[in-house]
């Protein structure tokens, strides 16, 4: 795409509006909930906090129907920048109205915002490997750095609003984060395009796409693990405040646990990032969730607060490559006439299951948080037994056999694509 200090600006570029984007997007929950509480003329507070909050992160699961317009999209960068735009605006007006206008309409354009958020995690990332030089080196270095963006957006976002709330007011603050999710659509809209053209005719529908997943082997396993390691992932904040009894600590120390994961997961994107993850991407998922699934069980065993916390910093760490390789997989295996829909399908799939982990956590908080962690372990641990069983009973078709990226209905949509960059 040009020289390698245009390639290395365009992803200076990249990484600070995705952090920015995502920064917004993880921090309005926290906002809206901040904002509800401490606004006099909102009736049951902590009700409307909730509600907003639902309409934020309920409209994920319409992912697959908006990246379809992202797949049929002459240029991506332009429709993300413009998506990041109105997230900001939305929000901005969400904040302004509530205590102000009926809550219904807070509620409304809260849910139009929500549904901005898909683009702007996994559209975002379907458009990164355009950026990055050709090469497996150089494609996973960017799939480090595009993790590392999800990791500081989730720490800063939330942190920002809140530490930003108690100086000058959560409306304020919400105001504030606004304004970077516009920034960061500004930022996004200067990349420079690339990327695989596909005549629309060409993009798969939903129903296609969605198939395309269930039925290509590296896809299925993949979409699973992913799931199933995003329960335990999205309850680390429950756990980590139900375990301040185990470890003689009050709620507020035990609560850094979840911090020391958010830590760890930094350092490890960044250790990704400069030190590449290499080989096949659908085998390093199941290597690196197994070794999460082994962190889990070593967090459950800790004696003492000292290693908790440093058993938590360690999830953190393993869990950066394994996201990191989860993206290389989605971006190995899925074809250009869905490579939106398979991004944003995946990451719609783990919010919700995040979301059902941090639930069930705190149904389950009275097994105690070393009960919690063993059963996270072992959930991982289970899954990541269950790929290899998978991957042998559906071996992958023969060298030189015929594959359709549309209308694969085994495993013999299993060997990468040559079509695709990524490889």
């Amino acid at each position: 795409m040009g020289s390698t200090g245009g390639v290395r600006t365009a992803l200076v570029r990249y990484v600070a509006g995705a952090t920015l984007a995502r920064g917004a997007d993880a921090g309005a929950a926290v906002g809206f909930v901040l904002l509800a509480a401490t606004t006099p003329d909102v009736p049951r507070p902590s009700l409307a906090g909730a509600l907003l909050v639902t309409c934020l992160t309920a409209p994920h699961l319409l992912g697959p129907v908006l990246a379809r317009r992202l797949d049929r999209a002459r240029d991506g960068r332009q429709l993300i920048a413009v998506v990041c735009v109105a997230y900001g605006v939305l929000i901005a007006a969400a904040s302004v109205g509530l205590g102000r206008a009926p809550i219904a309409l807070v509620a409304v354009l809260a849910a139009v915002a929500g549904a901005c958020g898909p683009l702007l995690t996994g559209g975002l990332s379907s458009r990164l490997a355009a950026l990055a030089p050709d090469g497996e080196r150089a494609q996973r270095r960017a799939q480090g750095l595009d993790s590392l963006s999800y990791g500081l957006g989730g720490t800063a976002g939330p942190a920002m609003v809140a530490a930003l709330a108690a100086v000058a007011g959560a409306r304020t603050s919400m105001l504030v984060l606004a304004a970077a999710a516009v920034l960061g659509g500004v930022l996004i809209r200067t990349l420079p395009a690339g990327g695989d053209t596909v005549p629309p005719d060409e993009v798969l529908s939903v129903r296609q796409a969605l198939r395309l997943i269930v039925t290509t082997g590296p896809l299925r396993r993949v979409m699973y693990t992913t799931v199933v390691a995003a329960v335990p992932g999205g309850a680390v904040a429950v756990i980590a405040v139900a375990y301040g009894p185990d470890l003689h600590v009050d709620a507020g120390t035990a609560g850094l646990l979840a911090a020391a994961f958010g830590l760890g997961n930094l350092l490890g994107s960044l250790a990704v990032s400069a030190r590449p993850l290499l080989g096949e991407p659908e085998k390093l998922v199941t290597r690196t969730a197994a070794v999460v699934g082994l962190g889990f069980a070593l967090c459950a065993a800790a004696p003492g607060y000292p290693l908790a916390f440093a058993g938590f910093a360690l999830v953190g760490i393993l869990n950066a490559p394994f996201f990191t390789a989860t993206l290389a997989s989605r971006a190995r295996y899925s074809p250009p006439q869905a490579r939106a829909q398979v991004f944003v399908s995946m990451a719609a799939l783990k919010v919700g299951a995040a979301s059902a982990g941090t639930a069930l956590a705190g149904a389950g908080a009275g097994l105690g948080a070393r009960a919690l962690l063993v059963i996270g372990s072992a959930m991982i641990l289970v899954t990541a037994g269950v790929t290899l069983l998978d991957r042998r009973a559906r071996p992958a078709a023969p060298p030189g056999s015929r594959q359709s990226a549309v209308g694969a209905t085994s495993d013999n949509a299993d060997r990468p694509r040559s079509h695709d960059k990524f490889r």
